[in-house]
């Protein structure tokens, strides 16, 4: 079977506990979408959240299910696909919130997509660290308009719809997946 990987991406509630989960699996050849997975857990829904708001979004699939059964579930889909990697951007916060998948390899997008010698759709202009890093406006959304060149282009803040941004920025830059770093 071909190996595929995944990204991640979570929201959270204002007490830091993970109200959803967004996962695209993709192959790791080509970065083309295979199979999404979109989890809310309802013992979190009702508690105050930034985005809550965002949680329901017309037309997608949701599996409704509480957190211990989804980490079960999704470890078992993720091995039957063949997934060894997981990419997240700014990576450190969503496997500091999953640790059930913690057996699995890291990966960070943002360690290429906010790096000035990474991306080349980074304006010349627009002010970076001695790293190559940019000193700020480096979030997905701001990285998107970046690399589309769409001043219009507004984050959802829906788990789902934020990790098809993510893979979307991996898929633009055109970088092999082992070429992110590992956290």
């Amino acid at each position: 079977m071909p190996e595929r990987i995944a990204v991640i991406d979570t929201e959270t509630t204002y007490y830091d506990d993970v109200m959803s989960i967004g996962i695209v699996i993709a192959s790791r050849e080509d970065l083309s979408r295979q199979k999404t997975l979109y989890y809310v857990f309802p013992e979190q829904c009702g508690k105050p959240a930034m985005f809550g708001s965002a949680l329901f979004v017309e037309g997608q699939e949701v599996i409704r299910m509480c957190r211990q059964d989804a980490l079960r579930e999704i470890d078992g889909i993720l091995k039957e696909w063949n997934v060894t990697m997981l990419f997240a951007y700014n990576a450190l916060f969503d496997r500091g919130h999953l640790p059930e998948l913690a057996g699995y390899v890291w990966r960070d997008i943002m360690k290429l997509a906010a790096y000035r010698q990474y991306n080349p759709y980074i304006p010349e202009e627009i002010p970076c660290c001695r790293t190559g890093r940019l000193k700020s406006g480096y979030g997905v959304e701001s990285i998107l308009r970046m690399i589309c060149q769409d001043s219009g282009y507004s984050e959802v803040h829906n788990a789902l719809c934020d990790a098809e941004d993510e893979l979307r920025i991996m898929q633009l830059l055109g970088y092999d997946a082992a070429l992110y770093p590992e956290i």
